[in-house]
């Protein structure tokens, strides 16, 4: 019995000892700043701009990251998806030194109940698209004034995307323009696409497991796409099938998540909550997305907007993605398909994305 307690205890000792050498670890690599912006020889480039910031916007403060080689650059304002999932930790590591922060000056904001942006204090009442509009307008106006730019850029990703041409249509004189990557159009058709071909593509490769998980749902019921599906089966093998986050055959969600937790951008307890951000975060505001039919409510523009997007993308139709283009009334528009990504051109390709954005701007 003795030897079976001292066996027991070891085990236990040697667990307690790997999780509080990983939390040490963690803590290590979890500052809460950024490193300076370094030039291809790992110099620091004088005059350049990397810093973490706060400011109470919607009455609330709020968090993000300022880059930029040249602060007289042009300015992008970043919108991430999700909802509520800050992209600038985990997708920083595929930059190359043709970066956007070259030739722009760019804010990573973490979103209301997003990242730095989520407390537990946050009324889950004020989660709504009109305030979340609103906080948009408020950075934007804190980032024209700062930089003393009468306009600035409006970027979206995925549910960015979603977020940007609400404020742009409300806001057009703010902008100069609205980037869209993965362009939300008519996600709940998005997601039927999606659910149907991956549940095609599991029976002609005979994955039993996903025609399991897949077959649990149905894509013409009321509450489909349900938050159970979303975590339990979609994502899964939209990234198994490389039609998700990304299209490349590396990927893994494992090494974004390692990203996330060696960026020293964030703290070490900002680390821990983002996951409870980004379910909040989720939950609270998803229902916008899903039940809006952009090509129904937001088609007229007065400022030019520009969609990229990847062809493998399902998380977002790339199809639905051209024919809302198609439907949309601007100064100036253009589409570009990624030929090699899915769901974020802007990580798997991103040379080829930092060109376009210097043609845009240059228009």
């Amino acid at each position: 019995m003795r030897k079976v307690f001292k066996t027991l205890t070891i085990i236990l000792l040697s667990i307690t000892g790997v999780l509080l050498t990983g939390l040490l670890a963690l803590a290590l690599n979890s500052p809460g700043k950024l490193e300076p912006l370094k030039d291809i020889e790992g110099k620091e480039i004088a005059g350049s701009l990397s810093e973490k910031s706060f400011s109470e916007i919607g009455g609330i403060k709020q968090g993000f990251f300022i880059r930029s080689e040249n602060p007289e650059n042009p300015v992008i304002l970043f919108l991430h998806g999700g909802p509520g999932s800050p992209e600038f930790a985990m997708f920083s590591p595929f930059e190359t030194s043709e970066r956007l922060e070259k030739y722009f000056t760019v804010c990573y904001w973490d979103q209301r109940g997003a990242g730095m942006s989520f407390s537990n204090s946050i009324e889950p009442a004020t989660m709504t698209l009109e305030q979340m509009v609103e906080d948009t307008r408020q950075i934007t106006e804190y980032l024209k004034k700062r930089f003393n730019q009468d306009k600035i850029y409006l970027m979206g990703h995925s549910w960015g995307t979603y977020l940007g041409v609400k404020t742009v249509e409300k806001y057009p004189d703010n902008y100069v323009a609205f980037i869209g990557i993965g362009q939300i159009s008519n996600q709940l058709e998005s997601e039927k696409i999606a659910y149907n071909y991956m549940l095609q593509h599991a029976k002609e490769i005979n994955d039993k497991g996903a025609i399991r998980k897949l077959e649990r749902f149905d894509p013409n019921a009321a509450d489909f796409p349900s938050l159970n599906y979303l975590g339990t089966a979609r994502s899964l093998l939209m990234n198994k099938y490389r039609i998700g986050i990304m299209h490349s055959d590396d990927f893994s969600v494992t090494g974004l998540f390692k990203n996330l937790f060696t960026f020293k951008g964030y703290t070490l307890s900002e680390k821990l909550y983002f996951f409870k951000g980004s379910l909040f975060s989720l939950t609270h505001v998803w229902d916008y997305v899903e039940n809006d039919n952009l090509n129904e409510t937001s088609t007229n523009f007065h400022i030019p907007i520009y969609i990229i997007h990847g062809k493998y993308d399902y998380q977002v139709s790339h199809t639905l993605a051209l024919e809302y283009f198609d439907n949309i009334e601007a100064p100036k528009k253009a589409f570009y398909t990624f030929e090699n990504s899915a769901h974020s051109p802007n990580a798997e390709e991103p040379e080829k994305f930092v060109g376009i954005a210097r043609a845009i701007a240059s228009n």
